[in-house]
């Protein structure tokens, strides 16, 4: 994919549009309706009149209720498009948020990770808003913006999810997976999430940041991994578990492939 997928953004980590892959049977994800990103507490109004020129009228928050009190997105006055979100909490604390008591090298950071997308699968919140998530591109007209604390696991399973179902082969869903390691907003994650993890342990070293901030090819074949184990394949999974089945699948590659 030549473009450059990610919107220049001041006060909001990782925005980019996740369409414009190829698919399986030579066709393309269309550009310009699907679109991810980091929560938006630290948006600047440029950011807020960017978002509004996009036509997005659906936004899905994968936070949970604590992370969404504690940190408020910013919205214009202009912003009409409907918020969904859990009404409870979608996770244990994140560990790009809260990573403990102990010392936090790259290993034990990468261990921590893991073990996000390893209860990821099982995670009932996580299962109710994956599902709404599909139900809304279903359902609703206009472009999506899906969204977590740092837009890269919850966020990034999500965007794996649909292109998945839109026929893209899995060696473009894990490029695109791991573009977020080239946001050119690390910065932006780093004032969030650093400050408080680092009050609490200490000094984090670069490597160790890296781990927590960005994603590993190994996160992802970890979650892939666990869905295959429980339900056989992600198709089943995303079937059985998430509730996609034939007649979405066809509806959703009918709109969102050209």
């Amino acid at each position: 994919m030549i473009r450059d997928p990610f919107l220049p953004m001041q006060g909001i980590h990782n925005f980019r549009d996740y369409g414009g892959y190829e698919t399986s049977d030579g066709r393309r994800v269309r550009t310009g309706l699907l679109y991810r990103s980091g929560q938006h507490v630290e948006a600047e109004d440029a950011d807020l009149a960017a978002i509004d020129a996009l036509g997005i009228r659906t936004v899905i928050d994968l936070r949970g209720e604590s992370e969404r009190i504690r940190n408020p997105c910013r919205r214009s006055d202009e912003f009409d498009a409907e918020v969904i979100f859990h009404p409870g909490e979608t996770t244990s604390s994140p560990p790009h948020e809260d990573v403990g008591s102990t010392a936090v090298t790259a290993d034990y950071a990468r261990q921590r990770m893991t073990a996000v997308y390893t209860r990821m699968p099982e995670n009932p919140a996580m299962i109710s808003m994956f599902s709404r998530f599909f139900q809304a591109l279903d359902q609703n007209e206009g472009a999506s913006l899906v969204h977590c604390f740092a837009g890269k696991d919850r966020t990034g399973i999500a965007a794996s999810m649909v292109l998945h179902v839109l026929e893209v082969p899995h060696e473009s869903i894990e490029r695109e997976f791991l573009l977020t390691n080239d946001a050119p907003t690390l910065e932006v994650l780093k004032r969030q999430s650093l400050p408080g993890i680092e009050a609490r342990i200490g000094k984090l070293d670069e490597d160790a940041v890296r781990s927590l901030l960005e994603v590993r090819r190994e996160y992802l074949h970890t979650y892939l991994d666990r869905v295959t184990a429980s339900h056989g394949s992600f198709d089943a999974y995303l079937t059985q578990a998430i509730g996609v089945d034939d007649a979405m699948r066809a509806r959703l590659k009918a709109r969102f492939v050209e």
